[in-house]
């Protein structure tokens, strides 16, 4: 089985039996899970708690340069697991089944700057409701970023490669002032004081994550004080680094499309799988990978079963890739290098002025609107 360079056009009826099958896949998958995800869940949390605790003891001992790398890498490994497939995963609601109150999507708080309550509007509920449609979803970009050619060119966007930069060091505080519109603010559009007031929680956790990191963990290791604070600094950049090189290798590859708000008028069930597969882009590799990525990798699944366990994501896979063939439609998966690659070059790409490209069809019966990228 090839994949399609080019997606077949689908009629209605297509699009139904498309919606169809992906139906009763979700949900044969729903009715498997049980208490084998629920031990994986619990396994995760132990590794992440086991790996915290070694990674902050080995900093104390960080004047010898093998115990501080080591501690760094390990308390990186943990936030990263922490904020990928314990926290991304847990906010989406994906073990509220278990009932416990410690892995409940509602009530969760992780270990970064930027909120969960925040992450919940502007991640489970704009950026999977509306995946990809310009004007609706902020990822497109963060706004920060020209990726798709849709997106009209600025001036600013000649130092977009030094922006992309800066913004992969700092992902976890472009994540957290995400929701607050600061342009608006510089247009004048917000008061101060409304914008006071929506940063006040995001302020507190701030301060919480800061106060935690950087004041006083280096001030328990004593004379360690520096080597701690540094290795703190370190795992966060290697956590940020990490997750924005998984995110944006899910979104912004080279064949992954942007919509118009158009699409949204009488979207079908299927229309709406077909642009979360066409929005999408995965990684190939193994379980470790997965792991990783919290089973962002399986972007393609994610999109389409946000809250079913992520660990089902490579269960279901070859079946979606196969329904996708039958349809004619490409399956978006390559390794990290190529997909990041691909990143890369939209990144320097559509930092040149281009003009707005124009919205190509996707004949369906009655047609539909869809821009390609």
């Amino acid at each position: 089985m090839t994949d399609t360079s080019i997606n077949r056009p689908l009629s209605a009826e297509e699009l139904d039996r498309f919606g169809a099958e992906l139906d009763a896949l979700r949900a044969r998958t729903v009715a498997k899970i049980g208490a084998e995800d629920a031990r994986y869940i619990r396994r995760i949390v132990k590794a992440v708690r086991y790996t915290e605790v070694a990674g902050r003891g080995l900093l104390f001992f960080g004047l010898f340069p093998p115990a501080w790398i080591l501690g760094t890498l390990l308390l990186g490994l943990s936030k990263i697991l922490e904020n990928m497939e314990l926290g991304h995963n847990v906010i989406h609601g994906q073990y509220d089944w278990m009932n416990d109150p410690t892995l409940n999507g509602k009530t969760y708080e992780w270990d970064i700057v930027g909120t969960a309550d925040n992450w919940r509007k502007t991640h489970n509920y704009k950026h999977h409701t509306y995946t990809n449609i310009r004007g609706l979803d902020d990822d497109i970009g963060y706004g920060v970023l020209r990726i798709f050619p849709e997106q009209k060119w600025k001036p600013i966007y000649l130092a977009q490669p030094l922006f992309a930069v800066i913004f992969a060091l700092l992902f976890e505080w472009g994540v957290a002032i995400q929701d607050l519109r600061l342009g608006r603010w510089m247009q004048g559009k917000m008061s101060g004081a409304q914008l006071r007031k929506e940063f006040a929680p995001v302020g507190r956790k701030m301060r919480r994550q800061i106060i935690k990191d950087y004041v006083v963990f280096p001030l328990l290791a004593g004379p360690f004080f520096l080597p701690v604070l540094t290795g703190n600094v370190v795992a966060n950049i290697l956590r940020s680094l990490w997750t924005y090189t998984v995110i944006f290798c899910g979104h912004f590859t080279a064949d992954v499309e942007t919509f118009p708000k158009s699409v949204l008028r009488n979207e079908s069930r299927g229309h709406w799988y077909l642009r979360q597969l066409r929005g999408s882009s995965n990684l190939s590799g193994g379980p470790l990978l997965h792991i990783m990525t919290g089973n962002l990798s399986h972007q393609i699944e994610h999109h389409m079963f946000p809250d079913i366990p992520a660990r089902r994501y490579a269960e279901v896979a070859p079946e979606i890739r196969e329904i996708c063939a039958r349809y004619g439609q490409r399956y978006n998966t390559g390794s990290l290098p190529k997909q990041f690659g691909q990143v890369i070059w939209r990144i320097l790409r559509h930092s040149l002025p281009s003009r707005p490209r124009g919205d190509r069809a996707l004949t369906l019966d009655p047609p539909r609107d869809v821009a390609a990228a």
